[in-house]
């Protein structure tokens, strides 16, 4: 889709040569932190913006500022929510589906289809002022896939809604999927994207950084487990022990429990427990869990994200 992507703002390289290949029928999870570059890439290739080198296809055409046709065939429902306050919940999906659905007869179906989508019948008369946030996010939704795109681009859908609206939206979203619709998904929400991405890629300062399932993402980093322990009577002195055991990557105490990252290995927890039972630490409750994709961005990108 996207080969040698470069894009400048002035002094400043905003795409450095960006790669970008999603396959047909998947949902693509497009990752990086604030500043990194994600919002510019689907901007050019939306041909919202110009760049300076590389090519973009979509479905296997370029994408170009005049290739409507093309376009119609792509649905985007962006983070801020973009709806007219002026107009009802079914009036809102009605007009964005006519960007794309010029004839009535052919509109009225597709807007129907679209409100029982996202389940605002009995919100269809409300102008936005009345939703709430999580509704509002379902019309956000309703407004950029009424139209039946073949392509949809997803921007943090879920901010800021609570747990049975982002649940909502993540089916909803698998379902569209499975309808056949192609999906880039982007968030920061990492449980949501193990959720429900096929694969992943992770991208900084405009540059592709690694690409892969949750699972191979995880296999690519030097971390095999995250281990807590709760205690009151660690010294500085045992955790410079901990920290100084080959399999510990960072080790954190805040007077109540310590956080370890560790690499792979088969006896990581044995050797600490004999480390504490040696200083005669006394430890309260113990946990052990694999790496996560939080953790992959910590190493790739010296950036945690938010979990």
């Amino acid at each position: 889709m996207v080969h040698g992507l470069v894009k400048r703002y002035g002094d400043l390289l905003a795409l450095d040569y960006f790669d970008l290949d999603v396959h047909e029928g998947e949902i693509f999870g497009l990752l990086g932190p604030n500043g990194s570059g994600k919002t510019t890439a689907i901007g050019c290739i939306l041909a919202l913006l110009t760049y300076d080198a590389g090519t973009i296809r979509v479905f296997g055409q370029p994408m170009t500022p005049t290739n409507y046709a093309l376009k119609r065939r792509i649905g985007i429902v962006p983070q801020n929510v973009a709806v007219f306050n002026e107009l009802t919940v079914r009036e809102n999906i009605d007009y964005f589906c006519s960007l794309y659905v010029p004839r009535r007869a052919e509109r009225e179906p597709l807007v129907e289809e679209a409100i029982d989508f996202v389940g605002l019948g009995e919100f269809r008369d409300y102008r936005p002022g009345k939703l709430s946030g999580g509704l509002l996010r379902r019309l956000n939704i309703a407004c950029g896939i009424a139209h039946k795109p073949d392509l949809i681009f997803f921007d943090e859908p879920t901010v800021a809604v609570d747990p049975q609206s982002r649940n909502a939206i993540l089916e909803g979203i698998q379902r569209l999927n499975g309808n056949g619709s192609t999906v880039i998904y982007t968030s920061h929400y990492m449980e949501e994207v193990e959720q429900i991405c096929d694969r992943i890629l992770i991208m900084d300062h405009g540059r592709h950084l690694a690409l892969g399932t949750a699972d191979e993402l995880k296999n690519m980093i030097d971390a095999g487990e995250r281990i807590s322990a709760e205690t009151l009577d660690l010294t500085e002195e045992t955790i410079e022990r901990l920290r100084a055991l080959p399999f510990v990557i960072e080790a954190a105490y805040d007077g109540r429990e310590l956080d370890m990252r560790c690499r792979r290995g088969e006896h990581n927890l044995v050797d600490l427990l004999a480390v504490l039972r040696s200083a005669n630490v006394n430890v309260g409750r113990l946990t052990s869990r694999p790496p996560t994709l939080n953790d992959v961005f910590l190493e790739l990108t010296g950036k945690a994200l938010r979990d």
